[in-house]
């Protein structure tokens, strides 16, 4: 394991916990930076298994609110109607993705103009988006009808797509289905635990066998990496988003989508 591998899955750590929650896509961004630093890691393991930084991010900075909810269960229907709902959200993209599982990691995941197109598309989406003139019906997560959440569910199995972006599938769908921009964003900060969790679980079931002790180093790396950038944008992302929208992150992906195009033309 070289110097170049720890700065490398130091960087892509970095760059997973600053992008997952914000709708740029985090694993497009993380194969894109990891294809021209030629980062390669063992049956592209790396890039999913270092989403458990993540998630603990989201459980450090909502626990207290977590544990309130998780307490109130057998007495608040309001709790128990929250919890049906985010795990009911949660449920196409955990059918698709078992059943999808190897087509992602071998064809998609090694796609890189693919990531580049879509994340320019999913730029063009989010600045569409943001200049709409919507008018939002739910302003909190836990008066989102479980109806609603899983129609959003269903829009974010479009980030089966690498560069589609999971938090901007299911902020864009959110949007689009009466929710303001500060709860869209909050209810994918919860769907991203279950989902995230269940995609690091299958992952880590089905190439535990191949990974050395190496790999878990460089994991390790990323997770803890991953951990502290993820709680930075958690704590200041849904007042960004309540001051300035998400015209931004669309032009960012605008950006990282055609500078990936040109880099591959010019070095492959």
């Amino acid at each position: 394991m070289g110097e170049g591998t720890i700065v490398g899955a130091l960087l892509l750590g970095l760059l997973e916990g600053l992008t997952e929650f914000i709708p740029v896509s985090s694993t497009g961004h993380l194969l894109l930076a990891g294809h021209f630093l030629g980062f390669e890691s063992t049956g592209k393991t790396f890039e999913v298994l270092i989403q458990l930084g993540a998630i603990m991010a989201i459980l450090s900075v909502y626990f207290t609110r977590l544990w309130q909810i998780a307490r109130s269960l057998p007495t608040s229907a309001e709790s128990r109607r929250f919890v049906f709902s985010v795990l009911l959200a949660f449920l196409p993209a955990a059918v698709i993705g078992y059943f999808a599982h190897g087509f992602i990691k071998t064809v998609l995941f090694e796609t890189p103009v693919l990531i580049c197109i879509v994340l320019i598309l999913g730029g063009f989406v989010l600045l569409w988006v943001d200049r709409l003139d919507l008018r939002p019906r739910y302003t909190s997560v836990v008066d989102y009808p479980p109806s609603l959440a899983l129609k959003i569910g269903l829009f974010q199995c479009l980030a089966m797509v690498p560069g589609t972006s999971r938090s901007g599938a299911t902020i864009v769908g959110a949007l689009l289905m009466g929710a303001d921009k500060r709860s869209a964003a909050e209810f994918s900060f919860f769907l991203a635990m279950p989902t995230m969790l269940g995609a690091f679980t299958l992952d880590l079931y089905r190439n535990h066998a191949i990974l050395t002790a190496n790999d878990l180093t460089i994991i390790a790396i990323g997770f803890i990496a991953a951990f502290v950038a993820g709680v930075f944008v958690v704590r200041s992302l849904l007042d960004f988003v309540a001051r300035h929208g998400y015209a931004p992150f669309g032009y960012w992906r605008i950006g990282v989508g055609a500078a990936g195009l040109l880099g591959l033309w010019l070095v492959g």
